[in-house]
């Protein structure tokens, strides 16, 4: 996963020092800046609290905090997919442009979601505290993934994956996915991850064994091209950051709700 931006919950006092750095004599304003005052960006305590509304968050006798299946992002996630399986089963009758119809999914908070994850880090990233999450292979699927891998499938659609997980997350990946029911083409050929040690010749223009320096966009992008240049014609492209979903090679982009992080 590409180190991304997240939201911190900040102590008051260091609040008031940040307004008084950022401020100065000039006056804080929630609406927009003007000759005398400044725009006070969203107050993060309030955006938690937000964030928890949308997903209906909950924390379970297990200690593991879960998105409520009532939430709006649950609502919003059945819209997308509803419109997605139309357009797989279109394309599955259309064979679109000659090639062989395929879908790509990313992985985090695509397919497995990390909300546990975030709510008891606060929102901040880490990557020693993330690997070890992972590692432990028990994120629940997002809200109807597993369905919709398997709606694919049994429409004659190639399924794929293109995660920013390291290759070394390969296992726990694989075991996660197989413990939410998702099972399909869960093989090296069909699951694309950061080989950083031994980049693949398709990124050549940015990564190197000795140097990797592909954005999030250049290595999705790239992935996606080497998927295209197999034969297939990606009809969807699915993720939950923006970063998953530009630099071209699909037909079509699905963006799942993240209001978790930002990742470039």
């Amino acid at each position: 996963m590409h180190k991304p931006t997240r939201i911190a919950v900040l102590t008051a006092a260091s609040c008031v020092l940040a307004g008084a750095a950022f401020y100065g004599t000039g006056a804080a304003s929630a609406g927009p800046a003007s000759s005398d005052t400044t725009a006070e960006p969203h107050n993060i305590g309030q955006l938690v609290k937000e964030i928890d509304s949308y997903y209906g968050t909950t924390l379970g006798s297990d200690g593991v905090y879960q998105a409520s299946p009532s939430s709006q992002y649950a609502q919003d996630l059945a819209r997308i997919e509803a419109g997605a399986k139309k357009r797989i089963a279109e394309a599955a009758r259309e064979h679109h442009k000659g090639g062989k119809p395929a879908v790509v999914f990313d992985i985090d908070d695509t397919l497995l979601l990390s909300l546990d994850y975030e709510k008891k880090t606060n929102y901040t990233y880490n990557d020693a505290t993330w690997k070890e999450y992972v590692a432990k292979a028990d994120r629940p699927a997002v809200f109807g993934t597993p369905d919709l891998v398997a709606y694919a499938q049994a429409e004659g659609v190639e399924v794929f994956y293109n995660s920013g997980l390291g290759e070394s997350q390969r296992a726990a990946a694989v075991a996660n996915l197989r413990k939410t029911g998702i099972d399909v083409n869960l093989d090296a050929a069909h699951m694309f991850l950061k080989d950083k040690a031994n980049p693949p010749a398709y990124l050549s223009d940015c990564a190197t064994p000795s140097a990797w320096k592909c954005t999030t966009v250049q290595y999705k992008s790239g992935t996606r091209k080497h998927i295209e240049s197999l034969g297939y014609d990606i009809v969807g492209n699915f993720g939950d950051q923006y970063s998953d979903l530009q630099g071209g090679f699909a037909d079509r982009t699905y963006k799942f709700p993240n209001p978790t992080y930002f990742v470039e």
